[in-house]
């Protein structure tokens, strides 16, 4: 039983990738509650401002709203509160090194089930200057307008 395309995304951050130049993603699970997953698999969540930050050797995902479960009653999750991200102690280590000299971000770029557990992949970014995201722009620009050329010449 193979499980590598075992994999169901459930959200990316696109933007994520405009505003920031991604170096690095890592893989991480994420600590959830039993009616987060519900509501996670259904796709009632949003992040689009939420970062994680290292605080007290632990990695926590802040920023980040899980709507509450429709079906669930008194045992409803508090749908902003900060979530623990789990990750080895060593790429902890080295993420605060990289956050504490470089002065990088760890932005959340996709969320997605493997094996049927929530999964979130998280970038090590450096936030673009406004240069940089029109320099993006143009070249996407650039491609689109050579693509449309190529199509309608053949």
């Amino acid at each position: 039983m193979s499980f590598e395309n075992d994999i169901k995304v459930l959200a990316a951050n696109r933007k994520a990738r405009f505003n920031y130049s991604v170096q690095e993603s890592i893989e991480c699970g994420i600590e959830l509650k039993g009616t987060e997953v519900k509501s996670m698999r259904g796709s009632r969540f949003s992040f689009s401002d939420s970062y994680a930050k290292i605080d007290n050797n632990e990695l926590w995902l802040i920023g980040f709203h899980i709507s509450a479960y429709p079906f669930g009653n008194r045992f409803n999750h508090d749908p902003d509160r900060p979530r623990k991200l789990l990750v080895h102690k060593q790429e902890l280590k080295r993420l605060k090194r990289k956050v504490d000299e470089k002065g990088l971000t760890l932005v959340p770029l996709k969320f997605y089930l493997k094996r049927g557990l929530v999964k979130l992949e998280i970038g090590v970014c450096k936030g673009k200057k406004l240069f940089d995201k029109r320099n993006d722009i143009k070249r996407r620009d650039q491609k689109r307008d050579a693509e449309r050329e190529f199509k309608n010449r053949f």
